[in-house]
């Protein structure tokens, strides 16, 4: 749309339309401060990135306090890939297991899971996938042997399907709803790789946690909820992903 048929569209609004749309444009013109961790990675390197996503959260809180959730999350980071130019693979279904979005920029493809997280307190040192994937078959499963058959085999088909998980991790003051900061992190599924070489007697709770090794420390912990039947990954150091960049409001 050119700027006479976006001046001739909003004519043609309601005062009440012509309001909101000010509203809009303002956050437009003072939208977040983007700080960038690492100059260069596949998301920070893209300005047209970069920017389509500032704006993205810039609507957002034109129009709502709380914090960008997860659907909202995947919809702009998708929208945000196809403005960078980079080809991206049609919406999945809501059960496609393990992926979210596939996207590809020249030769390079990549297989996202994309999450988020607006808990209070969040850590600045680490973080928590609250629910990595379903195992429903965990709370039927009693022997140490086959418990590690089934979580080794569960890990090596994420890897098999998902390259690294995106987060998008929103900081807020109490009592405030509205963030004051969002972060965008990634974590490497070859994080939990590790476990593949842990002995049978890891496994022998029927709620094992199990330590993801890296540069000879704990760089994360996986655990296995019988109570909801889902795989946690804990403490995850930030240290150990990759961080793309914050945005202060």
């Amino acid at each position: 749309m050119t700027h006479r048929e976006l001046k001739n569209a909003i004519d043609r609004l309601s005062p009440t339309a012509v309001r909101f749309v000010a509203r809009v444009v303002d956050s437009l013109t003072d939208p977040p401060r983007a700080d960038v961790f690492s100059e260069g990675t596949w998301i920070t390197g893209s300005a047209e990135w970069m920017e389509y996503f500032t704006l993205a959260l810039s609507v957002h809180h034109s129009a709502t306090t709380e914090p960008l959730g997860l659907r909202g999350f995947e919809s702009v980071f998708r929208s945000a890939c196809e403005h960078a130019g980079w080809t991206v693979d049609e919406p999945g279904s809501p059960t496609r297991r393990f992926l979210d979005l596939e996207v590809r920029r020249g030769s390079e493809l990549r297989r996202l899971s994309l999450k988020t997280t607006a808990a209070r307190k969040l850590s600045e040192t680490t973080l928590h996938i609250s629910k990595l994937t379903e195992a429903a078959w965990i709370q039927d499963t009693r022997k140490p042997r086959d418990r590690k058959d089934r979580i080794l085999r569960l890990f090596r088909e994420y890897a098999d399907g998902v390259d690294s998980i995106v987060m998008l991790r929103a900081f807020r003051r109490e009592p405030q709803v509205t963030p004051h900061r969002y972060q965008l992190v990634e974590v490497p599924t070859a994080l939990f790789d590790s476990i593949q070489d842990l002995p049978v007697e890891a496994f022998e709770s029927d709620a094992p946690v199990l330590p993801c090794m890296r540069d000879g420390e704990v760089a994360a912990s996986i655990a296995v909820d019988r109570s909801d039947a889902k795989i946690t990954v804990r403490n995850v150091r930030v240290a150990s992903c990759i961080r793309h960049a914050e945005w202060f409001s």
